[in-house]
């Protein structure tokens, strides 16, 4: 209860400095406060609603993003109560915190040693997952399906194909309780690699729509970025978590500080990536990377574990030492937990009330969507092909959904004048059956294998 209680405080203070800070004048902050207020409490019932699409052995991040899809296109029934919602400036901070903290929970359950023995599959599977769909989309596909557009509008056709979401896949490896197979390490190490090109990429179509050159020199110092960013920060995160770890814990060693000393390790290497021009997912995920058990040996146990403690040495009572070392050892993604059961949820479903359904009602968009949505599937699926002695199918898959990145891709060249309102509903279209369709697959795909 004592845990429950302070993340619960921990939670309401995160959530009500959140509106602070986004506030701008008094009359409007406390309007837009009551009202996010409502929705939060909107988003948070429905996607708890939403998960008793686990009893069809479905997890529960297909059902958040239908219930976003849902919410989001409520208006075509004449409901617009809920419009205001995608456009909440909150609900965008906060739905941005909670793909942060997704990553770092899955970061926290990855093993650097074990991504390491996949890091060169793990490679393979970007590069191969990167270029097929780019070259296809805007070599191919793109001017076949799309005749007598300018090259620029190809290219960000291509981009936009290459994105792949690494929350929506890990959330259902995490649902699964397979973030540690070889599979899920492949396409989570993929993932990573994937948005280090997909970001280069996006950096040079930008740069060729808009000023209708890049130079070596800009895409060398991307790459440069990207890399010095991620093997810095595992190996400064070694050096200085042991030290902050003890230095705070001299302060206090109850599990406030721990929450705090975990959670701000998170946001900081995110603030990070960010600021070198990364995703800060990238950086959350570094973060749980590097911490370990280790590096909270200073702070107090948990209580059950001192508990556990006493019969640890108890000769024949093996089962109660294992479990009692795995209640210490994962002590840190137990504080973290209720933090994701509030946040999470609200990005996946503000995800999917960024989708348009009214784009299926054309049939022309829609059937050339199904020509592009064949090319982002069979892009993304080859590369796992490339995985080695794994499930290729299960890798295949892994890559394929697209979800918010995709969507990011087509609102820059939509914003850049690149792309046409026909491509744009087109790369909508292709998000919205990659997003949803993959977590099942992926699901059926996954207890196949056990079986």
């Amino acid at each position: 209860m004592k845990i429950n209680f302070l993340n619960f405080i921990l939670v309401s203070v995160l959530f009500v400095g959140s509106f602070c800070f986004a506030s701008g004048s008094a009359v409007s902050s406390q309007h837009e406060i009551t009202s996010t207020l409502l929705w939060i409490v909107i988003i948070l019932i429905s996607a708890k609603i939403s998960s008793l699409i686990e009893r069809f052995g479905q997890p529960a991040v297909l059902g958040e993003l239908i219930t976003g899809v849902l919410l989001g296109n409520v208006a075509l029934l004449g409901i617009s109560f809920l419009e205001p919602m995608k456009n909440s400036q909150l609900l965008a901070f906060l739905s941005e915190l909670g793909v942060i903290i997704l990553l770092f929970q899955v970061g926290l359950e990855s093993n650097i040693s074990q991504m390491r023995k996949v890091g060169f599959r793990a490679l393979l599977v970007a590069v191969v997952g990167v270029v097929c769909p780019f070259v296809l989309g805007a070599y191919l596909v793109g001017p076949w399906l799309f005749p007598g557009l300018a090259a620029n509008a190809y290219l960000f056709l291509g981009a936009a194909l290459t994105a792949t979401s690494v929350g929506i896949t890990a959330r259902v490896f995490k649902d699964l309780n397979t973030l540690k197979t070889s599979e899920a390490q492949i396409v989570l190490g993929a993932a990573v690699i994937d948005d280090v090109i997909g970001l280069v990429i996006l950096a040079v179509v930008s740069a060729i729509a808009t000023v209708g050159a890049v130079s070596l020199a800009g895409v060398v110092a991307i790459l440069f970025k990207a890399i010095a960013f991620l093997t810095g920060s595992v190996f400064f995160g070694h050096l200085l978590a042991p030290m902050l770890g003890k230095v705070l814990s001299k302060i206090h060693t109850g599990i406030g500080m721990k929450f705090a000393l975990a959670l701000s390790f998170a946001l900081i290497f995110s603030f990070l990536a960010g600021e070198m021009g990364l995703a800060p997912i990238v950086g959350a995920f570094a973060a749980g990377l590097v911490l370990d058990p280790v590096h909270f040996k200073y702070f107090k146990k948990p209580k059950i574990s001192e508990e556990l403690e006493k019969v640890r040495n108890i000769p024949g009572r093996m089962e109660i030492q294992k479990i009692a070392s795995l209640y210490t050892e994962k002590h840190v993604e137990d504080l973290i937990e209720p933090l994701a059961h509030f946040l999470v949820p609200v990005f996946f479903v503000m995800t999917g009330m960024n989708v348009q359904i009214q784009t299926l009602f054309n049939p022309k968009v829609l059937l050339v969507s199904l020509g592009i949505l064949v090319v982002a599937i069979a892009g993304k699926y080859v590369s796992g092909c490339f995985a080695g002695k794994v499930n290729r199918n299960i890798v295949g898959f892994g890559m394929v959904p697209r979800g918010e990145v995709g969507l990011i891709f087509a609102s820059i060249g939509s914003g850049l004048g690149v792309i046409n309102h026909e491509i744009f509903s087109v790369i909508v279209i292709m998000v919205i059956f990659t997003t949803l369709f993959t977590p099942p697959i992926l699901t059926y795909l996954i207890k196949k294998e056990r079986s």
